[in-house]
């Protein structure tokens, strides 16, 4: 069976995994038809304030503090957790990835400098970054992503060096070098490709981290004020738990689903990539 076919087949056969996918493609697929669910505004007032789920078949949730539809917060929560874990990712993947490589490939003082830049950002705790950046420049969503995304290369960077310190001797890019090849041909075409395997698994780390910052800051009412988030809700229904602990644990559930079914599939994504395992 060709690599290709055999992938699906690794990773299906971890159980814990396919289950994750499933509960993920489900969070996705809410996200992407969060207007088709819950139409209406999610922070619109619709009813009276902390109804009970399933007490009321408009709202079968019920209704948090101000009497908004949690329904519909958690539906178009998703969209924003999702989002922003993907977006975030995907700039803290770039990021760590261009370090990395330059690092790795050129060595010298451009590894020294990069690495101890580096080392220098990983003494500080990232939500101590977050928070400080999202504090000046504003809680805008375009901000938070960006926030979040810029303090989370830091681990990309190191193993995307390690890979490239590994693989630049090798025989293929030794002849690609005798060849005329360029450097950022050679990082690009022959490396990176080969670099990527332990990138990708860490991707899915990194979006259900990014998950977590964005409900932390909007837990803090750092966060877009003007969009639904988990966090928020979790944040706004601290202050009613003993009278209507819904309001928390809710949002906490969904959040505690999707961040699991990430580290699943990322557990999985590890177990068919893995060179070691291919062959079993």
């Amino acid at each position: 069976m060709n690599g290709g076919a055999a992938l699906p087949r690794r990773f299906l056969r971890n159980r814990a995994a396919a289950l994750g996918s499933l509960v993920l493609l489900a969070v996705v697929a809410v996200a992407l038809l969060a207007d088709v669910i819950a139409p209406r505004d999610p922070l619109r007032m619709v009813a009276r304030p902390e109804l009970w789920p399933f007490t009321d078949p408009r709202f079968p949730l019920g209704t948090d503090a101000l009497g908004r539809d949690i329904m519909a917060i958690i539906v178009h929560g998703a969209r924003t957790a999702i989002g922003i874990g993907v977006l975030a990712a995907a700039i803290s993947t770039t990021v760590g990835i261009a370090v990395g490589a330059a690092a790795g490939y050129f060595r010298g003082w451009i590894d020294d400098l990069l690495m101890r830049f580096t080392e220098v950002l990983q003494t500080i705790p990232n939500l101590v970054i977050v928070l400080a950046l999202v504090a000046v420049v504003g809680p805008d969503i375009v901000y938070v992503v960006l926030a979040i995304g810029l303090v989370s290369w830091t681990s990309v960077a190191r193993m995307v060096r390690g890979e490239f310190l590994a693989l630049r001797e090798r025989e293929f890019v030794l002849a690609c070098r005798a060849a005329g090849m360029g450097d950022l041909r050679i990082m690009l075409r022959e490396i990176l490709p080969n670099a990527l395997p332990p990138v990708i698994v860490y991707a899915s780390f990194l979006v259900s981290a990014a998950i977590l910052f964005e409900a932390a800051l909007a837990f803090l009412g750092l966060s877009d004020p003007s969009i639904a988030s988990w966090g928020r809700l979790i944040g706004e229904g601290r202050q009613t738990l003993r009278t209507s602990w819904f309001i928390a644990a809710i949002p906490g559930v969904a959040i505690v689903l999707t961040v699991l079914a990430l580290n699943l599939v990322g557990d999985g994504l590890n177990d068919a990539l893995n060179p070691r395992l291919r062959d079993q």
